[in-house]
């Protein structure tokens, strides 16, 4: 056997693979040549061969899988202990490998585990890649993925039973996880490099050429490594060198003495004395545990398809679990539907048993409006009033199918709202119930017992969603459109600085007055403006500031005083009907942004401005009474309409603050939400607030849902309208916002849902050939309600202004 092994070995060592100082010559043919004498294959056959002349159902031959691990990176594993029958199932497909290829005459040379790959079924392949090849002319400096090596020449050498495809797998996923390697205790960089010298033969060494006989001694050092890992790379260099002289360590000595004895017989100096693969082959350690280790692979794969099953019954019983739950939460949002649909058919049936006869009312009310000034007949005002009712109830069933899934959200969030709120009553109760206090029986009895009571819980639970939700529906659509009573035509329009920065009606809302970049206070007569239609509207009165103005408000106790903040840190007072400055206040160190004088108390003013502090300011004495210090710049300021001693403010630092300002040291509430700068702040009422941002949004805030001082919450967010870096304004009237945007358009939201109502474009008209052009940079930049009225006003980066009606 050696004599044809040296033969065939020499042929095969023409490639260059077993003698170190020989250059390569087309390695690639030669392996070629090889694999052809090895498996006798001429010509591929796509369906009954791959590319290298194995047929898809030789032993050593599978399609190469992601889940394929390399024998090196196995056998390095740090937490791998040795399983006897796993590591001979392993050693037996080497050894059969190898003999394969000694049947036909050809040494392997690359006996070595970093040429085999195993799968989870520890079934095991061998590939002959670029770095498995004898390192006689080949440096594995760069490890066996070097990136130097990655190229087509390296590849087309890469030889394998699974073909170059395969071999460029590996080398995908060896070069994906080279980083990872380098955190190893066994660096597969270092380890290759070492692994050419530890399965080197004596002989080889010795300058001897490869023979059947080396293969042996390489099969010698694979049943050592299998049968003795060791935890760190110096440990693994110290054994693998005292290997070299067939020292072995005492564990494995003393845990496998008959691996050991066979190791040692296959890595005997001598050639001669090491047993043939016919011998190695029908040794009695190779065949006893033959059908152990069948037995051992049929159960790790039956263990792995039942782990595969039950991966399978795990995920579609989560799909089932998850649907369980969805189907639940359907079940409950059925039942609340249809209690609350209950709920409205007993209200109607209750309304029109209480008057039967207002329809007909209301019909023929509506027919007298109608025939007011005209001659039509009863027929046509009948037709007439059937095609306005018609048109009204399609163009509210447009809009409210339009906006279907944002109602539904409002409706089942107010719900869920409404529904946690009497939990919670409910818990307070109990737990003062179970107190036991006689003082507090009373008053205990009288919060239960509505909760006990089926009748005062139908009518408590009717108030506490269905009345605000039904208004807010139906001022949503109460309105159709924006429609212009006016448009504000100046005087100076050569002035190029005409954007307004305020807008403000005075307490009855027959006069507003306007500022800006143009440092002028102008107060117009509204009805003079919408009854009059003339080419030019001059103001009743003008005031001039010496500084740019950016904010106005009208005192709502002295009709004619007005107040004005400048950009040079100044507050004024004006008395509007004397055309007259009442006083001054310079305490602010930077620009002021926004004054607010407080409806309780008229005497009392506040003021935001760069510098960061909040002012307080008594009207009368012209000085301040109280500062607020913060971080950031203040941009807005408001009193709530009912008291004097709770401010709200906005800031540069996305957050809005509420306080007490008999407590002005901490924030009684902090809303934090907005991710941009807070620029105005409105109360609708004295415990709600919205703010703007230039995020794009408007947030409606409850301040009685802060906890611990902080509300992270909103109730809603509005959007529709675009802001991102002006003020554009904000105002609120009987639960309609109106703010600007930055397209040019005004936008009307109502408390009660997140979606716009209306919107108005201000279209831009170029003055010389009156054509719409269209203008980008033009922007809304105030706008404000005319009381509580459906009017508003509203005034563009261009000066132009206009008087709005919602109809």
């Amino acid at each position: 056997m050696e004599g044809s092994s040296n033969s065939n070995s020499r042929g095969f060592n023409n490639s260059g693979v077993s003698d170190r100082n020989t250059s390569r010559s087309n390695p690639s043919s030669h392996v070629d040549d090889y694999v052809r004498s090895l498996f006798g294959s001429t010509s591929h056959k796509p369906s009954e061969e791959n590319s290298l002349g194995f047929k898809d159902d030789d032993p050593f031959v599978r399609s190469l899988e992601w889940g394929d691990v390399s024998l090196r990176q196995w056998l390095d594993r740090p937490e791998r202990s040795v399983d006897v029958f796993e590591c001979l199932h392993v050693f037996r497909q080497i050894v059969e490998i190898v003999n394969a290829a000694h049947s036909q005459g050809v040494v392997v040379h690359n006996v070595r585990p970093s040429c085999f790959v195993m799968s989870s079924f520890n079934h095991v392949s061998f590939i002959e890649s670029a770095s498995c090849s004898d390192s006689g002319s080949d440096s594995l400096d760069d490890g066996p993925v070097s990136h130097k090596e990655t190229g087509s020449s390296r590849r087309e050498e890469a030889v394998s039973v699974q073909g170059k495809g395969d071999y460029n797998k590996i080398l995908e996923r060896q070069i994906e996880t080279l980083e990872e390697e380098k955190k190893q205790p066994f660096p597969m960089k270092h380890v290759l490099a070492m692994e050419t010298s530890w399965y080197t033969s004596p002989e080889e060494d010795f300058g001897s050429p490869s023979t059947c006989a080396s293969d042996v001694y390489r099969l010698g050092v694979l049943l050592f490594e299998l049968f003795c890992p060791v935890p760190s790379r110096e440990e693994k260099s110290r054994t693998m060198s005292s290997l070299r002289h067939r020292v072995l360590p005492p564990q494995i000595l003393l845990n496998w003495p008959k691996e050991a004895s066979f190791c040692l017989w296959l890595l005997h100096p001598e050639p001669t004395y090491r047993p043939s693969m016919s011998e190695l082959l029908q040794s009695e350690f190779i065949n006893e545990p033959r059908e152990n280790l069948e037995e051992r692979e049929a159960a790790i794969e039956l263990r792995d398809r039942i782990e595969e099953q039950d991966l399978l019954q795990e995920f579609l019983l989560l799909i089932q679990q998850r649907k369980q739950e969805a189907a639940e939460k359907l079940r409950y949002t059925i039942s609340l539907l249809s209690s609350d649909i209950d709920q409205v058919v007993k209200r109607q049936l209750s309304l029109m048993q209480k008057g039967n006869d207002i329809p007909s009312f209301l019909l023929s009310r509506k027919r007298i409006r109608k025939g007011v000034g005209t001659v039509a007949t009863e027929e046509n005002e009948e037709a007439k009033l059937d095609d306005d009712t018609l048109e009204s109830t399609l163009l509210e069933s447009s809009r409210l199918m339009s906006n279907f899934k944002k109602l539904e959200s409002v409706y089942f969030a107010t719900r869920y709202r409404q529904i946690k709120a009497e939990k919670s009553l409910a818990r307070y109760c109990s737990a003062l119930s179970s107190d036991g206090r006689s003082s507090e029986k009373s008053s205990v009895s009288n919060l239960t017992q509505p909760l006990n009571d089926p009748i005062t819980n139908d009518s408590r639970r009717q108030g506490g969603w269905i009345d605000p939700f039904l208004e807010g529906l139906c001022k949503y659509l109460t309105f159709s459109k924006l429609r212009v009573k006016a448009d504000l035509k100046q005087g100076d329009l050569l002035n190029s600085s005409n954007l307004v920065c305020a807008l403000a009606f005075d307490r009855d809302g027959e006069f507003f007055a306007t500022a800006g970049v143009n440092k002028k206070i102008k107060i117009f007569e509204c009805d003079s403006i919408v009854n009059n239609n003339r080419d030019i509207q001059y103001p009743v009165v003008e005031l001039s500031s010496r500084s740019k103005l950016s904010s106005l408000c009208w005192n709502s106790y002295i009709k004619s005083q007005i107040a004005s903040s400048n950009f040079e840190g100044v507050v004024q007072v004006w008395d509007a009907a004397r055309s007259q400055l009442v006083t001054e206040m310079k305490e602010h160190e930077k620009r002021v942004w926004s004054i607010d004088i407080s409806s309780a108390d008229p005497t009392l003013l506040a003021s935001g401005s760069d510098d960061g502090s909040v002012k307080l300011w008594s009207i009368n004495q012209g000085v301040s009474i109280g500062t607020i210090k913060t971080k950031a710049n203040i941009c807005c300021v408001q009193f709530p309409s009912d008291s004097g001693r709770s401010l709200a403010f906005g800031s540069a630092d996305h957050k809005v603050y509420y306080y007490d300002l008999r407590n002005p040291k901490l924030p009684l509430c902090t809303m934090i939400g907005h991710n941009k700068t807070v620029s105005y702040v409105r109360f609708l009422d004295s415990s709600t607030l919205v703010s703007s941002s230039t995020d794009n949004t408007l947030k409606l805030w409850d301040l009685s849902m802060s906890v611990s001082g902080v509300n992270e919450t909103p109730l809603h967010s509005f959007m529709g309208h675009t802001n991102v870096k002006n003020f554009v304004g904000l105002s609120v009237s009987d639960g309609y916002i109106v703010t600007g945007s930055e397209t040019n358009e005004v936008f009307v939201y109502h408390k009660a849902f997140p979606m716009p109502v209306l919107s108005y474009k201000f279209k831009n008209v170029d003055p010389v050939s009156g054509l719409e052009v269209e203008d980008a940079s033009q922007f809304i930049s105030s706008v404000c309600w005319r009381g509580q009225s459906s009017t508003l006003v509203a005034a563009n980066s261009t000066g132009n202004i206009k008087i709005l009606e919602m109809v």
